[in-house]
């Protein structure tokens, strides 16, 4: 991925990556402005042109370092520190941009969260290399399970976490691929200080009170993806489903299969505006642990529901939409903005009925963090429909 992504639990500011579209030029890039344009000038100093080139030769290895800032509803104000890997792994004209990313999170919530992402991609696109390994340190809240549920019925939790995520994808067809992976999720040193709370009935009912709980098991995955950046996506579409078994004899703490369906559509409708459109739906069958069940902000990214506090909605199904108009500001693409509008539902508990919809809607403020990756940094406002559902998003990379 072209993104430099950090933990799942928040989406954070930070240095962009200096990852390269192989496509761009100087030339074509000559009027475009950046922050790194603007902060040259304020300090008067002269900015290198060409560095557009620098990473198309395969196998050199790009670094960049970055301390950074950033907010969450969930964690508050957070501290970050982030290296990322940039790399070509054959010739840029046939093979995608290879990333890693290591970073480290504490917030003033004493939620530490360390994420070592992985997208690498063989020679000519070959095969996809995706891997997502975590470990947190996480006080949380939980809001109860469905979709009616409201910020009084907040209850205090805390965790560690480990996850391990590995997939290998293979190219078979146009902008189609199919592979294989194993996921785990392992959180233990789990603590409840709520009473009568859902997590609690649920965890009885389907957990014994585990206070540790495995989710272990491999996973099939098939992908349709035309897009060229990731970044900032302009005309391409994305469509992906994942089925994941946890078995116990994998060392899960009961046999449980995940559904994940995502569809991303992306409308260019002149050379500087694109209506996007995104779908995110997960489904789980038998009882999982709860935090493993689907929630808002438990996406790949942290994104869906802007609005809404992390796992303010949870459910053992979940079903998202979202639309946002992009448009751009400057006729250097310095400034640009966006208008969204999103809608999500978790399935009541114990019924398993999706009764309750959960609305958002926003704008935000897109500035450009680097023309060559077509990185935008992303400040968002969003409200909800519940009172306090409303506050500032921060991303690095579009939203979705």
């Amino acid at each position: 991925m072209a993104n430099l992504v950090t933990a799942q639990t928040g989406n954070t500011v930070g240095s962009s990556s200096g990852n390269i579209v192989h496509n761009k030029t100087a030339d074509s890039l000559a009027e475009q402005k950046d922050l790194a344009d603007v902060l040259s000038r304020a300090l008067k100093r002269d900015k290198k042109s060409g560095s557009d080139t620098t990473l198309q030769v395969p196998g050199k290895l790009f670094f960049s370092f970055a301390p950074a800032a950033g907010y969450t509803l969930e964690g508050g104000p957070i501290a970050v520190v982030t290296v990322n890997a940039s790399f070509y792994t054959a010739d840029p004209s046939k093979t995608n941009l290879s990333v890693f990313t290591f970073g480290g999170e504490y917030s003033l919530h004493n939620q530490l969260m360390i994420p070592i992402i992985s997208d690498i991609w063989s020679k000519d696109n070959k095969f996809d290399w995706l891997g997502d390994w975590r470990y947190y340190s996480y006080p949380s809240t939980t809001y109860g399970l469905g979709s009616n549920t409201s910020l009084s019925q907040a209850d205090n939790t805390y965790y560690s976490y480990v996850r391990f995520y590995q997939e290998v994808l293979r190219h078979f067809s146009s902008d189609y691929y199919m592979g294989i992976g194993y996921n785990l999720d392992d959180h233990y040193n789990i603590k409840d200080y709520g009473d009568a709370t859902d997590y609690q009935e649920y965890n009885s009912e389907n957990n014994n009170g585990a206070t540790k709980t495995i989710s272990s098991g491999p996973l099939v995955h098939l992908m349709y993806d035309s897009r060229k950046n990731i970044n900032n996506p302009r005309a391409a579409l994305l469509a992906s489903i994942i089925f994941r078994t946890n078995f116990t004899f994998l060392g899960s703490t009961q046999n449980w299969q995940y559904l994940q369906i995502e569809v991303r559509k992306y409308i260019k409708l002149n050379s500087r505006d694109v209506l996007a459109f995104w779908s995110w739906n997960e489904f789980t069958s038998a009882p999982a642990p709860f935090f493993d069940l689907p929630a808002n902000q438990w996406d790949t990214y942290s994104n869906t529901a802007r609005g809404y506090i992390q796992g303010f909605y949870r459910g053992t199904n979940f079903a998202y939409l979202e639309a946002e108009y992009r448009f751009v500001l400057t006729r250097n693409g310095l400034l640009g903005g966006v208008v969204f509008s999103n809608a999500g539902s978790a399935t009541q508990w114990p019924s398993n009925k999706f009764q309750y919809i959960d609305p958002g809607e926003g704008v935000g403020l897109r500035i450009k963090f680097n023309k060559y990756s077509d990185v935008n940094l992303c400040i968002d406002y969003a409200v909800g429909l519940h009172d306090g559902s409303h506050g500032l998003f921060f991303n690095l990379g579009e939203v979705f």
